[in-house]
């Protein structure tokens, strides 16, 4: 009688089952979660994560998109036909209704962004849809505050962060026990690092917007980073556009999203590029994340992703 050798799992087969073990207990625990899709990377693992959690079934909860109305082109085209192909329900939670309404004030000037205006549009739509828990595609390793964060990462009733306050996660038990109002944010990732993501990606040919690859675009250089030029950007005097190829580690608001120099037009060219860096995606890519040593940790106590 042959005897079948068990397989070994790899590095990335044990972080996989990790975060399904994980989407699988907050699908048994929560009520009315929600997974946040953006079209970026981290959130295109987590529908395949998804997909492989609570296949053929539909997912047992809808997606959803802060938008805030400044996103790429190319994100949004690719978000719209993978949630169609998935035949899943989309809500898209739109900052420019938060202006419109009052709920935010526009910045102005240069540098104006709505990247942090997204907090409360992200907390007005927990609300009006009763969600409690969100599903993140948030990594330790992409800043220093995301690393204090716990994969069950608890919001009082106000939506806010206490890093003190954390509960203790031993043994891959989660409690998800909330009071009325309280909600949960969900990092299936928690444990994966970047060049994790893209290897997962190449691993199962999973497909992701174009941006994420070199490409020739206009762009301008302020603070030592390239942005791309768009309807909104507005220049300083000593700045220029240019036409530079250029590729995004991350995708976010245009005013504030940099692309890096790059010449990788394949899976397998971005992964040996990762590989190779030793500078954050956050630290390279993300201007709001350069005001402040504590930047992120300050938004995410009032309620950021």
């Amino acid at each position: 009688m042959s005897v079948i050798a068990p397989r070994n799992l790899t590095h990335l087969d044990a972080l996989e089952s990790e975060a399904i073990h994980i989407m699988r207990e907050v699908a048994a625990e929560l009520e009315r979660p929600v997974l946040l899709f953006s079209g970026g990377k981290d959130s295109i693992v987590l529908l395949r994560l998804a997909e492989k959690a609570f296949r053929p079934g539909p997912f047992p909860f809808p997606l959803m998109h802060v938008d805030t109305g400044h996103n790429f082109s190319e994100v949004i085209d690719f978000r719209d036909r993978r949630v169609a192909e998935l035949g899943e329900r989309l809500i898209v939670a739109s900052v420019q209704d938060s202006i419109d309404s009052g709920r935010v004030t526009e910045e102005s000037g240069p540098r104006a962004s709505r990247n942090r205006l997204q907090t409360v549009t992200l907390l007005d739509a927990i609300a009006e849809h009763g969600f409690d828990a969100a599903f993140g595609g948030a990594r330790r390793d992409e800043e220093r505050a995301r690393a204090k964060e716990r994969v069950f990462s608890f919001r009082d009733d106000f939506g806010q962060w206490d890093p003190r306050s954390q509960r203790p996660e031993l043994w891959n038990l989660y409690n998800g026990r909330i009071n009325r109002g309280e909600h949960v944010r969900v990092f299936p990732l928690s444990n994966w690092t970047e060049l994790d993501v893209w290897e997962y990606i190449a691993r199962e040919r999973l497909e992701v917007p174009t941006i994420y690859f070199a490409h020739e675009r206009e762009v301008f250089q302020r603070d030592g980073m390239l942005y791309a030029m768009w309807e909104g950007a507005r220049l300083l005097e000593d700045e220029a556009p240019f036409l530079e190829s250029v590729r995004y580690r991350t995708v976010g608001d245009m005013s504030c999203t940099g692309g890096v120099r790059s010449l990788a037009l394949t899976l397998e060219q971005v992964v040996a590029e990762i590989a190779a860096t030793r500078v954050t995606e956050r630290g390279e890519t993300r201007a709001d994340d350069r005001v402040s040593e504590a930047a992120m940790e300050d938004r995410k106590r009032v309620g950021y992703f």
